[in-house]
């Protein structure tokens, strides 16, 4: 059986109904945030694959574990120290009495991930007050259903190998309304090839490899009502595109992680496995569409 899938609308992210991004960025940091809201709970999973990842309440997402909706997702720049964007967006929430309703104060579940542009000339000297907080906040401000592309949110201070990186996004959607979207801040050790191919035997270590100095996340989304099982699969063929993009990738000098989202909009119909492998071959060149769109040039 064969599946033909096309752009969806505006090929972007935000494709998947009940998404919305937000994106700052300090231009005298050279860093930003990149924010994703959904209109209500949604079901989530993560996958990490690189070597030295930086996330935040990842565990929470484990099958096994008992939160089953999450409230938003925090992609940040900045390290370590970005994960503080991921404080202002569950600040912010709780204040909107968005979260789980546990004692006096609404509790969001916000996961995050981050990556390392501490290093790509940007003045870090802040101080006492790394600026996450205060992008984090601008991003929500600004959230929208569209989604902008290249040095922009988590992405402004991304290096792709030896080149500028950035953020980008992509959707596909089959005849039947079917559709699995992808958003990715490209910060990556490997190389994006300019023309989209590798030579099998052909590796280059485009920049100085720093343990935990370089990072490729996003996330993948489909309108397919999936629990936190099946995005977890989702999530790891993901990854499959980021491979066939970024050469080398999964490095002990990447922290990988890509999310998985579902809006729980369409049932699941027929047999799960079939569904999870077309969803997941969708979700893979979604990403590496997104991984494209992201390394302008």
């Amino acid at each position: 059986m064969r599946f033909s899938a096309i752009p969806g609308p505006s090929d972007q992210f935000t494709d998947v109904a009940g998404l919305k991004v937000g994106q700052a960025h300090d231009a005298r940091a050279k860093t930003g945030v990149t924010v994703i809201i959904p209109d209500a709970p949604m079901a989530m999973a993560v996958d990490v694959r690189g070597g030295a990842p930086g996330t935040r309440d990842t565990e929470a997402l484990d099958p096994s574990c008992l939160v089953e909706k999450v409230h938003g997702l925090v992609l940040a720049g900045g390290s370590v120290f970005g994960l503080a964007a991921a404080d202002a967006v569950t600040l912010a929430l709780s204040a909107r009495g968005v979260g789980l309703p546990l004692g006096p104060k609404a509790v969001p579940v916000v996961p995050s991930a981050i990556l390392f542009d501490l290093m790509n000339g940007g003045d870090k000297e802040w101080g006492d007050e790394p600026p996450y907080h205060r992008l984090a906040y601008a991003a929500l401000d600004g959230l929208a259903a569209s989604t902008e592309h290249g040095a922009v949110g988590a992405g402004h201070g991304a290096m792709a190998g030896a080149v500028p990186g950035g953020l980008g996004s992509a959707s596909l959607t089959l005849e039947d309304g079917t559709m699995v979207s992808a958003i990715v801040a490209v910060n990556s050790f490997g190389a994006v090839p300019k023309d989209g191919i590798s030579a099998p035997g052909d590796v280059e270590f485009p920049k100085l490899g720093l343990v935990g100095s370089n990072t490729t996340i996003g996330a993948v989304a489909t309108n397919v009502a999936l629990d936190k099982a099946a995005l977890k699969r989702l999530a790891i063929m993901a990854h499959d595109g980021l491979a066939r993009a970024i050469k080398p990738i999964h490095t002990p000098y990447d922290g990988d992680t890509i999310f998985a989202i579902s809006n729980g909009e369409r049932p699941t119909s027929g047999e799960l496995a079939g569904t999870l492998a077309l969803l997941g071959a969708l979700a893979a060149d979604c990403m590496e569409l997104a991984v494209k769109k992201a390394v302008v040039r």
